[in-house]
């Protein structure tokens, strides 16, 4: 008798969890790609780029988290693109030697968005004993 109360509850309960995991699996999602380019309009390969979902994080695929966080670089044209990523607010960072590092929060509400990242040259340094 015992095992058979229980069995009640588990079925019970089982519609509510499906629903809970199901509702978070409607997530909408945007494919995103990024170029990177320099100030005067050409492509820059072999940046570092992050790419990190910044709002509400707790997301769940069926029980599974949502991978939020992408490390990658650059190709020769200056692309790069990632799997689905929840919508809205996503931090892009770009690192690329002899460039000033890029970092900016973007709202992005689009299925499909290409983000246009432009690099400036290095600020010159400035020195109190520079005459």
């Amino acid at each position: 008798m015992r095992t058979y109360g229980w069995f009640l509850r588990a079925l019970w309960l089982c519609p509510l969890i499906a629903t809970g995991f199901l509702a978070r699996a409607d997530t909408p999602m945007t494919k995103l790609s990024i170029e990177v380019k320099n100030d005067s309009g050409k492509p820059v390969d072999r940046a570092s780029v992050v790419v990190r979902f910044v709002e509400g994080r707790d997301y769940l695929k069926l029980g599974k988290k949502i991978r939020t966080t992408y490390e990658l670089r650059t190709n020769q044209e200056g692309g790069a693109s990632i799997p689905a990523i929840p919508q809205g607010k996503i931090l892009i960072q770009v690192i690329a030697k002899g460039y000033q590092t890029f970092g900016k929060t973007f709202d992005i509400r689009e299925q499909e968005r290409t983000v246009e990242i432009k690099l400036n040259p290095p600020q010159p340094q400035y020195s109190a004993h520079q005459p």
